[in-house]
């Protein structure tokens, strides 16, 4: 699974919330999805994004919609620009552990064994899907979109949040063999919290000393608020991506996120 995002730190966070301040600006904002007209618009923003943009398979049921069977079982988080027709400019898709469990499992059980993972289901939120379009991958977008996503976390009082985050295989895998190899030095969980893919990245093949081995900013921005990584990845053929399970426990937030972020 593909998110499409850019970083979002303490910094970036005052200066998006200076730039909403200058004149001419666009005026962001951000709620849950509250229609089902709401949910199409961030499903044709993620087609945008992840079919015209960046070439995934998605198996369209219906042209220029990306829908799957967990949409209907999540929530919607929005950016709108109001400045023009209310564009939704950015989305993320949210899974309680709760509804999880009524459709038999998380996103991520679809390309990983989450069996170590399944005692926390119940405290935990998914999050995934996540993109932003082209226009607005500035800091005040996902800024907005982080805040959304925290104000949630904090009003239904989970514990965990867990989500796949994708590294590019243009050639062949071997820049995110090198990725993974240099992250999992520092950030690999404890083995009680590991997970193991179905379609597991074959790194023994792959050449771990390929390209700079730079993580995507996506996956930066998941590490810098205390998430971990919870084993190698997985291969995902219809996004053609070697993605990584993440794991934020809450209460290991770093400080200085949570104080931009949480809200008391």
């Amino acid at each position: 699974m593909l998110d499409a995002a850019v970083e979002c730190t303490p910094a970036t966070h005052e200066a998006a919330a200076e730039a909403a301040r200058q004149p001419g600006s666009p005026a962001l904002t951000v709620a849950l999805a509250r229609s089902g007209d709401e949910v199409l618009e961030a499903q044709r923003l993620r087609y945008r994004v992840f079919a015209e943009e960046l070439g995934a398979r998605l198996g369209c049921s219906i042209p220029g919609v990306d829908r799957d069977l967990y949409d209907a079982h999540c929530e919607h988080l929005l950016v709108r620009d109001d400045t023009r027709s209310g564009e939704v400019v950015g989305t993320y898709r949210l899974l309680s552990g709760a509804r999880a469990a009524a459709l038999g499992g998380f996103y991520a059980e679809t390309e990983f064994d989450l069996t170590r993972l399944r005692h926390l289901r119940a405290d935990t939120l998914e999050i995934g899907r996540s993109c932003v379009h082209p226009d607005y991958r500035s800091g005040a977008t996902i800024a907005l979109l982080w805040a959304g996503l925290a104000e949630f976390v904090a009003r239904h009082d989970f514990r965990y949040v867990i989500g796949c985050a994708s590294l590019a295989m243009n050639d062949g895998g071997h820049a995110a063999a090198a990725i993974y190899r240099r992250l999992a030095a520092r950030y690999l969980s404890p083995v009680e919290y590991r997970v193991f893919p179905r379609c597991e990245l074959p790194l023994a093949a792959l050449d771990h000393g390929a390209g700079d081995g730079v993580p995507p900013a996506l996956v930066k921005g998941y590490l810098r608020v205390g998430a971990m990584i919870c084993g190698a990845p997985a291969w995902d053929p219809d996004f053609n991506t070697a993605d990584l399970l993440m794991l934020l426990p809450v209460a290991r937030m770093d400080g200085r996120y949570a104080r931009h972020f949480m809200k008391a």
